[in-house]
């Protein structure tokens, strides 16, 4: 038997389940769960801002764990090895955007903790061709918030700097980070190792968050509704609150790039088309390709990326979504069965 949370109606409280150890088919892998992220995709999914969840649903996309068993079909894997799994679960390999490298617009895709059932739990089964080799060094807890909030972070980074392929802006350029929470604590250790000025945005008043920012090298830390004290080349706004979007916009110089980060986002208000005049550019950033995953988990080694986490048992899965959704989070929150 396995344990799950299980979010069995929207806009509902999980709760604790048993359940038969799945058994993985063709192609797939069956593992145990060393730690699972709290995402705030998550938290939109049981709070109803995504439509058409799977239901019941074991939410979770930010998984570490070990291989426990092994489907047929499945090479260059082996019971015990430590693996990652994401967001994206599945593609159809068919689909335009598929066949041209896009497979994060996939016109028929699954999703872990979402359309396929995810790591709140003691064991998950993932496809294989979306699982990642994860070294055997550092802390389960600690690696888990790579797997999302690190992936997304290194996506949207790329596009702020000028694109896919991450030319662009300078290496001394200034980078705003609307919303300093998991992605955005990730993200910043990244860019200030690569030379960029950082540039801390949180909810107003939010000086316990300020002071996490400026303790990981941002150069500035503020409310959201602050302007910041130099021109920005570029922003991410990982906070899902449409209304940044104007204020980011204000915030970056003639020609700088202004990217959406989240999977949902409440409305954006009107704005003037001045704000996005001069070429300024307005961007969303969807999902993330297993060749994302695959730069970025390389990099962070590299960058010496240290996660701040805050653990919470299994069963305490509805409070760490309150604790994301209050904001008395610093850094990441994760489940450890």
């Amino acid at each position: 038997m396995m344990r799950a949370m299980m979010l069995e109606s929207p806009r509902s409280r999980l709760a604790l389940r048993e359940r038969p150890l799945p058994i993985p088919q063709a192609g797939e892998i069956l593992l145990a769960v060393a730690a699972c992220g709290v995402c705030r995709t998550d938290l939109h999914v049981v709070d109803g801002e995504l439509p058409n969840p799977k239901l019941p649903l074991v939410p979770g996309h930010e998984i570490v764990g070990r291989v426990a068993a092994i489907g047929p079909g499945v090479a260059g894997f082996a019971v015990g090895q430590r693996i990652g799994v994401a967001w994206l679960g599945r593609t159809c390999g068919i689909c335009p955007y598929c066949r041209s490298d896009r497979e994060n617009l996939c016109d028929t895709p699954l999703f872990t903790g979402y359309s396929r059932d995810g790591g709140y739990a003691s064991h998950a089964i993932a496809d294989a061709n979306y699982c990642f080799a994860l070294p055997e060094h550092g802390d389960d807890a600690e690696l888990a918030p790579l797997m999302c909030a690190g992936l997304i972070g290194w996506r949207s980074y790329r596009m702020a700097q000028g694109g896919s392929d991450g030319t662009g802006a300078s290496a001394g350029s200034a980078l705003g980070l609307y919303g300093f929470g998991a992605a955005a604590h990730i993200l910043a250790q990244v860019a200030i190792w690569q030379g960029r000025r950082v540039y801390a945005f949180t909810r107003p008043g939010d000086e316990a968050a300020q002071a996490f920012a400026r303790s990981l090298g941002a150069v500035w830390a503020g409310g959201s509704n602050e302007p910041p004290p130099d021109p920005l080349d570029a922003a991410i706004i990982f906070a899902p609150v449409g209304a940044l979007v104007p204020l980011a916009l204000r915030a970056v110089k003639k020609g700088g790039r202004v990217v959406c980060g989240g999977i949902h986002m409440s409305d954006i208000p009107s704005f003037p088309y001045s704000l996005l005049w001069e070429e300024r550019h307005l961007l969303s950033v969807a999902n993330l390709t297993r060749a994302d995953a695959r730069e970025f988990l390389a990099l962070a080694p590299l960058a010496g990326i240290r996660t701040q986490v805050t653990r919470y048992p299994l069963a305490a899965a509805n409070e760490a979504l309150a604790d994301l959704r209050e904001g008395r989070l610093q850094g990441a929150a994760v489940l450890v069965p």
